[in-house]
């Protein structure tokens, strides 16, 4: 994996649409490009370069006027919502240069999410981002993660420790894992979709004893189950489990959840992780009959993600030591963490690298 950095030329959801308020600037960093972002007075979410055309000055670190401009904390310059300069204090009654605009990032609302392109703009329309219907479904109760969650090391790490779960024991060994995990055989399933190449696990099992944070969320102490994990596209896991007595799947009786995991990178040694939970209505844990029990899952579910940041963090510390004939062993589980792999830098491969950028004087 050190050859692997990240993806530009996808969507990457940089936040739920909650996290845009109206009137508030905000920075990011995805895939090494700096973003500067903003909701207008109008409710649309816009996207660009962070950089002041004028001397890099990041406009994420400036002002957003009562009149919807962005203002340059360094020179003033002023920028509207399409990123178009209409104000430049030095020169107030001078022309405005056509080059004085900042470059714009793809960015579209959907689902409840807010998406971005880092890559080539021209590229941005061959794909949309992928659906988050869970999100605001009504027919079920949603939670998502309170914040973003930064964990220095790269985003590839935590999409393979998503896909897996023969890591439940021992990393979460006490609350969702425990060994017969390990032991569920797996299904692989490969396609396209929606123009993302996807790769998803399908495990059953009949008669499992269900771990203590399983049995807390969903009521049963055995049960049967379907468990899948999805890598929709570089920027979106999905996990959904289906559980119920013996012989009970598909009934009333059945329980569970959508998990959906928003990731991207910042860069190769760092990514923010975004989680949303969501159960069927009228659904509430064993011990708790008054609250919904997505928000049950949403108050314990922090303490396993912490878990899987503490291994992230430790694998991708090991990546600043030569290989020194080092190589990963794959095991036969591991299938569809090598494919996700093979997948995600195919993807890295195709792209072109960016043309340096020049330095553009103009004339006042």
């Amino acid at each position: 994996m050190s050859a692997f950095e990240y993806v530009a030329n996808c969507w990457y959801p940089i936040g739920f649409s909650r996290e845009f308020k109206p009137g508030e600037l905000q920075g990011h960093k995805v895939a090494n490009k700096p973003i500067v972002m903003w909701r207008t007075q109008e409710g649309e979410v816009v996207a660009f370069d962070d950089r002041c055309c004028h001397k890099r000055f990041p406009l994420s670190e400036s002002k957003l006027l009562e009149s919807g401009v962005v203002e340059c904390a360094y020179h003033g310059l002023c920028y509207d919502a399409t990123g178009q300069c209409v104000a430049i204090p030095s020169h107030p009654d001078g022309p405005i240069p056509p080059q004085a605009k900042l470059r714009v990032v793809p960015v579209q609302e959907q689902d409840g999410v807010v998406w971005v392109w880092p890559g080539d703009p021209a590229k941005a329309g061959s794909v949309h981002p992928p659906r988050t219907p869970e999100v605001n479904d009504e027919s079920r109760v949603a939670v998502g993660s309170p914040d973003p969650l930064h964990v220095p090391a790269n985003y590839l790490l935590l999409i393979e420790n998503l896909l897996d779960i023969t890591h439940f024991y021992p990393l979460h060994d006490g609350n969702i894992g425990d060994k017969e995990n390990s032991a569920i055989p797996i299904q692989l399933e490969e396609g396209v979709d929606g123009g993302y190449s996807y790769v998803k696990t399908i495990r059953e099992t009949e008669n499992y004893r269900q771990p203590p944070y399983l049995r807390e969320w969903f009521l049963y102490d055995e049960v049967d189950r379907v468990h899948t994990h999805c890598m929709v596209s570089p920027g979106l896991t999905r996990v959904e489990m289906r559980v119920a007595p013996p012989g009970q799947l598909g009934t009333d009786a059945e329980r569970g959840y959508v998990l959906l995991h928003l990731h991207m990178p910042v860069d190769a040694g760092n990514l923010v992780w975004r989680w949303n939970v969501s159960c069927r209505k009228g659904h509430t844990p064993l011990n708790d009959p008054a609250t919904p029990t997505a928000y049950k899952v949403a108050e314990m579910f922090p303490e396993v993600v912490a878990q899987d940041q503490w291994a992230l963090e430790r694998q991708q510390k090991m990546f600043a030591y030569p290989d020194d004939g080092y190589s990963e062993l794959f095991l036969k589980p591991d299938k569809a963490l090598r494919r996700a792999r093979q997948i995600l830098m195919a993807m890295q491969r195709q792209e072109r690298s960016p043309e340096p950028e020049t330095i553009r004087t103009v004339q006042a």
